[in-house]
């Protein structure tokens, strides 16, 4: 298994492979919801790699000078449960506390709280988010 951190088109399109694989394909997200304004070609992305095929990613980009927003955090299906979530949540926290930033953002969907709980994040209860697919809760966790 290899942790990349995605700053080459291709590394990148191996993100946008796991995310359109694992989330739009199953939660029928079309594409201009799943891809925001926040994926640009300066959006830093983390991809693992399983046999130089993708599997797992995320992506940061800055709120603000001390704020990081952790976000896309997505593992294939078949690769669930045996620790790849966490370990590139850990790489992205990693490479956004390198970078400078203080405090890591999740906006986390409810029934993935305890994910991000076990990892020391915390939800603010009154930062509720309701997106088009799925409900979330704004989580903090000091780098």
């Amino acid at each position: 298994m290899e942790i990349i951190r995605a700053t080459k088109t291709a590394e990148q399109a191996g993100a946008y492979y796991v995310r359109i694989q694992a989330m739009a394909r199953k939660h029928q997200i079309p594409l201009y919801v799943e891809f925001d304004e926040h994926d640009t070609p300066e959006t830093k992305y983390i991809v693992i790699v399983e046999d130089y095929l993708p599997i797992a990613t995320s992506r940061l980009y800055a709120i603000d000078e001390s704020n990081v927003m952790l976000g896309r955090v997505v593992v294939l299906p078949e690769y669930r449960n045996k620790g790849i979530g966490t370990l590139v949540v850990k790489e992205a926290e990693k490479w956004a506390k390198e970078l400078g930033f203080h405090t890591a953002v999740v906006e986390s969907r409810d029934n993935k709280m305890p994910f991000y709980e076990k990892m020391g994040y915390v939800a603010d209860y009154s930062k509720i988010i309701i997106g088009d697919t799925f409900t979330c809760y704004k989580m903090t966790k000091n780098l």
